[in-house]
């Protein structure tokens, strides 16, 4: 069985940081592009920022630019979304997803269409508040 499990959300102030994890079992993230995934309230879900399998391919949304970091660490099967300089607009639940299907395509694709993106977490609340 297949289980993304997202950590490391929480109330942080604007200005603060957070580093968001994703753990997988029963996947084996190497091969394949995963994403960061966030909905804000009374909004859609929107990509935040996608990796490709060995890292060397980034995409981020522009409201994320120069502030949101992913990586990745194939060796514990895990992806990390490193967000500093949060702002009350980044808050929200964030997903980490992946799937079989991404593969082949670009960071940007996956993140702009969820295509490929099959298995989802349950997401972690992160809430940017003073």
């Amino acid at each position: 069985q297949v289980q993304l499990v997202e950590s490391g959300g929480g109330l942080v102030q604007p200005g603060g940081s957070l580093r968001l994890s994703c753990a997988a079992s029963g996947f084996t993230l190497d091969d394949y592009y995963v994403g960061w995934f966030r909905q804000a309230p009374g909004k859609e879900r929107e990509g935040v920022s996608c990796i490709s399998s060995n890292g060397d391919s980034t995409y981020y949304a522009d409201s994320v630019k120069g502030r949101f970091t992913i990586s990745r660490d194939n060796a514990k099967n895990a992806v990390y979304l490193l967000m500093n300089s949060l702002k009350p607009e980044d808050t929200g639940v964030y997903y980490c997803a992946t799937g079989y299907r991404s593969k082949y395509y670009s960071a940007t694709y996956y993140c702009s269409t969820e295509y490929g993106m099959d298995y989802w977490g349950k997401g972690t609340l992160v809430t940017v508040s003073s």
